[in-house]
Formats: C-alpha cells, structure tokens, sequence
C-alpha cells in the first residue's frame, strides 16, 4: 500500500485533486477564456493590470473609466503574484465610450497591463479560444487555478513551512518562464534527491514485467542521455532536449494548476506542462498531485515513442475550440490512456499510463484480476465516471497506440465546430481549415508527400 490507506489516497497518482486536469469539468479562467473567432469583432474587452499606487487603486482606476464614459461590465480584484500586491480585471463594454483612451491612460498608472478581448458566453457564434502558435501558450500558462505552493490541509506536507517554500520557489521558476528560454536548472537538496531514489528504486524493479515495451525500449536512452539514476533527479531542459530530438514533444514548467482546456492545448503544440518539485519525503512513495517523479518516471518515457506521441497531440488538437462538454470528454479519454491507459502486447497485458508508471502499489494492482478491462473506445470511454482517491476500478485496453490514434481522429470528427484544425511543425503554429483554398493548398501538400512515397517505394524495385 503506497499510501496511509486504501480508501483516502491510496496510490501515488490515483487522485489527481491537485493536477493537470484533475477536474474534468472545465472552469473559466481569469482574464478571459472565451474570445471571438473570425472577422467579428468582440463585444467586451477585458483589461487585467496592476497599479503603481496600491491605496485607492481600483478607486482611481474605475473613475478613468467613467471619464471617458465607459461602462464596466464585470469588476474583479486578486492577489497578484507580480511585483504589486493585487491586481484587478474589468470587462468593458465596446459600445460606447472612448475605450482607446481610457486604456491608454489606465495603462501609463500600472506596473501591469493586459488586454484580452472576449465576447459574451451566451453568443451562439463564440468559439472557446485557444493558441494558434506555440509562443502563445505564455497567455493562459500562468492563469492557474491553485499557485504551487497552495496545499490541502491532509497533503504531508501541509505543516511543513521548509517544504512549503520550495514548492514556491518551484512554482516562481514555472511563473516566470516564457517560450524560447531556457528551463532554469535546479539543483535538488539531498533530501529531495533521497525521495526521488526510493521512487525510482522500487518502481524500476517493476517495470521490466508490468510496463510496455516502448516504455522499456526509451528507459534505458533516459538512463543514458538525461542522467535518470537513483542518485540523480534529471533536468526539465535536458529531458525537453531528449524528447524534442525523438518526436519533437518538450517541456514546459508549470506553476500550478490548469484548467483542462488549457492543459489539452498544450499537447497540440506537442508540449507537455509538467511539475518541477518533488513530493514530501515523509511519504516518498505517495503523493496526492502529479510532481517529478510522475512526469519524468510516467509520461516522458512514452513521448519520446513517435506512435504515442502522435495520439497524445491528437487529444490536444481536437480540444482546440471544443464546446465545454467535449473538453470534459476529451479529458476523460486522457485519463483513461494518457494517465490510466493499458494495452496488449504479445498476448499479455501491459501498462503504459503514466498514472500507472509512476505508482508502485497501482502498477502491481492493475495486472491482477481485480479490475474492470474493456476495450478503448473513445464514444464509450468518455462517459466513464471514475474516482480519484483510490485505485481504478475500470482500465480500457487498447490494441496498440496506432489503433486509439485512428480512434481519436474518428472520435474528434463528432465534435461540433465551425471548423478543421491542422498542426504545422515548421511553423510550431496550429492551421484553421475553414475554406476552399486552404483544403487545395492542403491537398497540394498532401500529393506532393504521396509523390515522395511513391518514388521511394520504385526505389526499391
């Protein structure tokens, strides 16, 4: 048993309360999630910013508004984890008033300011909005649900004021990265680097009979190229290098928790938001949120497999503009492969999930005949309800990752938007299909790839 007990927390990734996506159900992001898609132009415009004068801030700010004869539609403060001490979004109404220059004037008072265009939610014609190229994902990176270093009151290191600020201090590094640099290196302390060793420890001992092959084809190139040893917690940006050479998926560092529609999106651009701390060492092979150990044990040995890597970017690509009841579907299918995902192989069953790989009790439990086995089928799997504090009671098995793949490009057909989606990796930029001369020039692009085929194929005869 990895944890205190069987019915609260029982294994290391069986509850993802704190986690990537741990709730299904999509929530609404400070700073607008919702942005108008097309040639019309929004109805609201959301400005978040923090003034220079913390006393009677938002009290000046709202009066620069009313001179300029804007009406605010929705008002809100927050604790800033920038240099001020809060900072304040408002939703203002474009349909009257001299909006320009009330932004320019709010804007020469602020340390920070941000303008996020939406639309209102109720508008049939909304698309949820969702990064076009990869450097964008900095926009909604550091809109989390929970800062890192926010713990529940049962999580081992809730008292633990030395724990607690590491975690703040890994949070702060993810907070202020950006796309292009480099992931800042850390150096781990001995006792963090003694947690990750009893990790690693025992859930090697398990892999060679419980994981999939491509898991234990990559672990070894690990071992070899980015320093995976008992007595060494590898580096994001040495991982990221590793992972971007194989399939080109990377890294990034996050500071806490994501929505759903947030985090799928990155797998898009095939980038992977990950963790960069470790879990408490009172409890080394238990922890109640993905950390280290899960990301780089569990989901970096499968991203560097290109057929794994290709179905993960599916699931992200047929999230992009997704009504909300779809990223709830979309997560669920992660969770049951991506996280708690099984297959067969040779004749035998094999995990590959990282939630399995990374947890030495759930990688035992789920080979024996305890659980529940069905088939991966995307249209039935997403309506599969399951818990997050105890060991699965239902795993889908799937024939192989070629297979789910052509099941998630059938299932993402059913999703209901105005529009196709196409990820270009020389741009790192995501394609809207949506008109007659971007199929053509598709389908230009498509023969041009067959006739390349085809003369390799008259090569070997």
């Amino acid at each position: 048993m990895d944890g205190p007990s069987m019915k609260k927390h029982c294994t290391d990734e069986a509850t993802m309360k704190n986690s990537n996506i741990h709730d299904t159900k999509p929530k609404l992001m400070e700073g607008g999630q919702y942005i108008m898609e097309g040639e019309q132009a929004a109805e609201s415009t959301t400005l978040i910013f923090s003034m220079k004068e913390e006393v009677g801030a938002l009290a000046n700010a709202l009066k620069i508004f009313q001179s300029h004869n804007v009406n605010l539609m929705h008002i809100e403060s927050r604790p800033s984890r920038r240099d001020a001490k809060y900072e304040f979004m408002v939703e203002c109404d474009t349909s009257m008033g001299d909006l320009g220059a009330a932004m320019e004037e709010v804007r020469a008072k602020c340390s920070y300011f941000q303008v996020i265009s939406r639309n209102h939610l109720d508008n049939k014609n909304t698309v949820p909005w969702f990064p076009r190229k990869i450097a964008e994902l900095d926009r909604f990176a550091n809109q989390i649900l929970s800062y890192g270093d926010k713990l529940d009151a049962d999580h081992p290191g809730f008292k633990d004021d030395v724990y607690r600020a590491r975690r703040s201090y890994f949070a702060d590094i993810a907070f202020n990265y950006k796309h292009y640099e480099k992931i800042p290196r850390v150096q781990y302390t001995e006792e963090e680097t003694k947690t990750w060793g009893v990790v690693f420890r025992n859930l090697t001992k398990l892999y060679k009979t419980h994981a999939c092959k491509e898991h234990n084809t990559v672990f070894p190139l690990l071992i070899e190229n980015c320093g995976y040893r008992e007595d060494n917690i590898p580096q994001l940006q040495d991982v990221s290098d590793f992972l971007k050479d194989c399939t080109g998926f990377t890294l990034r560092p996050v500071a806490g928790l994501l929505s759903s529609r947030d985090f799928l999106a990155g797998l898009a651009f095939r980038v992977f938001h990950s963790t960069q701390y470790i879990r408490h060492p009172s409890m080394p092979l238990y922890t109640p949120e993905p950390d280290i150990c899960h990301e780089l044990l569990g989901h970096v040995p499968l991203f560097a497999d290109p057929a794994f890597a290709q179905f993960s970017q599916e699931i992200g690509l047929a999230s992009l503009g997704a009504p909300d009841e779809y990223i709830e579907k979309l997560a669920t299918c992660y969770w049951f492969t991506v996280e708690y995902g099984m297959c067969r192989q040779d004749g035998e069953l094999k995990a590959y999930g990282a939630g399995l790989l990374s947890s030495f009790g759930e990688l035992e439990y789920c080979l024996t005949d305890k659980p529940d086995l069905r088939p991966f089928d995307p249209a039935k799997t997403c309506m599969q309800k399951y818990p997050i504090t105890q060991y699965q009671p239902v795993y889908f098995v799937s024939e192989s990752f070629e297979d789910a793949k052509q099941k998630m490009i059938q299932f993402a057909a059913t999703i209901p938007r105005p529009f196709a989606v196409r990820y270009n990796p020389y741009t790192q930029s995501v394609e809207i299909l949506n008109s007659k001369p971007q199929i053509q020039m598709l389908v230009r692009e498509i023969n041009c790839d067959v006739q390349i085929l085809t003369d390799a194929l008259l090569k070997f005869h």
